[in-house]
């Protein structure tokens, strides 16, 4: 399973999650050593893209670029 890294590394303050992938530091970590839980670490994703976006945050490749106010 490939990782779903962009190499954005941007972490929302308040849920620790990477404004490129979702995934938290301590799940990058995990995808590193335990392959038994990815599975579980991706499944989470989608949804933790998608809270951050109701949030008001760009995600993906959109967190690269500043947002305009």
């Amino acid at each position: 399973m490939r990782s779903p890294c962009i190499d954005i590394c941007q972490y929302d303050e308040d849920t620790g999650w990477c404004l490129g992938c979702g995934m938290r530091k301590k799940d990058k970590k995990a995808w590193k050593k335990d392959r038994d839980r990815r599975p579980e670490i991706s499944a989470a994703l989608p949804g933790r893209l998608a809270a951050l976006i109701a949030a008001g945050h760009r995600v993906g490749e959109n967190a690269k670029r500043k947002k305009k106010d």
